[in-house]
């Protein structure tokens, strides 16, 4: 039996203003694949971005999983980063990691990186969906619709949001391109200030390189870093991976079908938390950690989990600089609307939400982020290793050509 990883992420931005809402109605297929070879600088600048998203929800859920996808906050929050100009702008460049990057370039990358990403071998499955939902009636400015439309292969459509129907319309584009493991991310009824949704879906799906044996997952005790431990089916395998001993904890890779994209996970050694080695895990040190795993027999045990997260980001992404853009008084949207109507523009809420199941036949993962915008408003050999996961560990899901972390998440109470 195939053992398959299957990811979802997505964001959603939800833009809102006051006033009679207009736009011409327009829809989109995907974006041409670009051919043009990945700027890493992009890629950098989404790791060092979701590491510090990752370290600033950790500081308020030390206690409570967490499982994030920073390329889906990413993209979603570049898209609307093509309608902000002035400090605003340059806040969520700060925020984003994107300064000494032109807005050309980083879409350029966006692009590009989208078009390697998917589909990276036949046991992988990887896609990425955007899409820009608008209210009827507002003048929305062409050039930041033709942007995304271009460059992020954004499906646009005009809704009357005073419909019933409105919210159903775009949950089921949701659900579609996370295929059905995320249904909702629109309430109804939709605000009156809202005007635009800004939606990002990344699905993905992978085949261990070698499969985990159903007969050897076995009942063990998993220890949560507060309470009495509780017993979980470990799933068992032992081989040679690549493997690395640091600095007060150890880590695997396991890879997905041809090896291009891998889980990584870091177990805390015993003794030491979680939050110790989170408190290190930082762009610049998972770099070095990644140029060191080598080759190593071991024995693995790793505990089947399934867990769902929902976060709302405004205070995560006002403490990485760009408080301005939830400011309704300062932000400005100026691109994405007409001067005289957006000077109240502002993002109102980012809400991030995950589901992941990891058993033996597979592991199914999806995202959501939903922001809203409204208007004022090689190694000598070693000693066999044992990595028996037992405790609180940090983990994420790689594509080792380009280095884009697609997942991240810690596990401290499977």
């Amino acid at each position: 039996m195939r053992l398959f990883v299957c990811l979802l992420a997505g964001t959603v931005i939800l833009v809102g203003c006051q006033g009679n809402p207009a736009v011409s109605k327009t829809e989109n297929n995907n974006a041409e694949k670009s051919k043009a070879v990945v700027d890493d600088r992009l890629v950098q600048a989404n790791t060092r971005f979701g590491f510090k998203m990752f370290a600033e929800l950790a500081k308020h859920s030390a206690e409570a999983n967490i499982f994030v996808s920073a390329p889906s906050v990413a993209i979603a929050l570049t898209m609307t980063y093509n309608g902000a100009d002035s400090t605003t702008r340059d806040a969520m460049a700060s925020a984003l990691e994107l300064e000494g990057l032109s807005l050309d370039q980083v879409n350029q990358a966006n692009r590009a990186l989208k078009s390697l990403l998917e589909n990276p071998d036949s046991a992988v499955t990887l896609s990425i969906a955007n899409s820009l939902w608008a209210r009827e009636g507002l003048p929305f400015l062409p050039d930041f619709m033709n942007r995304n439309k271009e460059f992020y292969g954004a499906r646009v459509t005009s809704l009357n949001f005073d419909d019933p129907g409105a919210a159903p319309t775009i949950n089921t584009w949701v659900s579609e391109n996370t295929h059905e493991k995320i249904q909702q991310i629109v309430d109804a009824p939709i605000d009156q200030g809202t005007i635009l949704f800004l939606i990002n879906a990344i699905y993905f799906k992978g085949a261990w390189t070698r499969t985990f044996d159903k007969a050897r997952t076995v009942d063990g005790r998993f220890t949560p870093l507060s309470g009495a431990g509780r017993m979980l089916p470990f799933m068992h395998q032992s081989g040679s991976y690549p493997y690395l001993k640091g600095d007060g904890f150890q880590a695997v890779s396991l890879p997905y079908g041809k090896g291009r994209v891998s889980m990584y996970i870091f177990l805390p050694n015993e003794g030491t938390n979680l939050a110790t080695f989170q408190s290190g895990l930082t762009a610049a040190s998972w770099e070095q950690w990644m140029a060191q795993f080598a080759m190593q027999e071991g024995d693995i045990a790793l505990p089947r989990f399934k867990l769902e997260y929902e976060a709302n980001l405004n205070s995560v992404l006002a403490s990485l600089g760009m408080g301005i853009a939830f400011d309704g008084g300062r932000a400005n949207f100026s691109k994405m609307f007409p001067i005289s109507q957006s000077r109240n523009v502002f993002i109102s809420k980012v809400k991030h939400k995950t589901f992941v199941d990891v058993n033996e036949e597979g592991t199914e993962a999806a995202a959501v982020t939903s922001v809203e915008v409204g208007i004022t408003s090689i190694r000598e050999p070693q000693e066999r290793f044992n990595f028996i996961v037992d405790r609180p560990f940090f983990f994420a899901i790689r594509d080792n050509q380009t280095g884009t972390i697609l997942f991240m998440g810690s596990i401290v109470n499977p």
